[in-house]
């Protein structure tokens, strides 16, 4: 396993959001599916976690930092508009590490979307 580009989970609607949407947080689904990916990344050999500083990000990763008993690596590479050639910056070379974004990146960095909470292998 090398890296996973994963899209942060539901954090409502964006519209409806009045504050900084830096801040943004994830909804009552979106920690549902936090939870869910733990499972999964586990299995695929996770040791790293790397996240957009947004919170909905941040979030997102939370639950697996704490179950591998590893800190969050904040990278603003992964960061909303951070663009392509950042993102894949950031990620070559890297082993075993969950990367935690937004769908403008992956979008960039995959040539394809992913739903909220879904990851694909680089």
């Amino acid at each position: 396993m090398s890296v996973v580009l994963l899209r942060h989970a539901s954090a409502g609607d964006r519209v409806e959001w009045t504050g900084d949407d830096r801040r943004r947080p994830l909804d009552k689904k979106g920690w549902k599916q936090a939870r869910r990916l733990v499972d999964e990344l586990r299995e695929l050999g996770v040791r790293r976690v790397l996240s957009s500083p947004y919170d909905r990000c941040v979030q997102t990763v939370e639950p697996l930092a704490e179950e591998l008993g590893v800190a969050i690596e904040i990278d603003d590479r992964l960061a909303e508009g951070a663009g392509r050639d950042a993102a894949l910056e950031l990620l070559g070379g890297l082993e075993d590490v969950v990367a935690c974004t937004h769908g403008d990146i992956v979008d960039e960095v995959l040539g394809r979307p992913l739903k909220k909470g879904q990851y694909s292998l680089l």
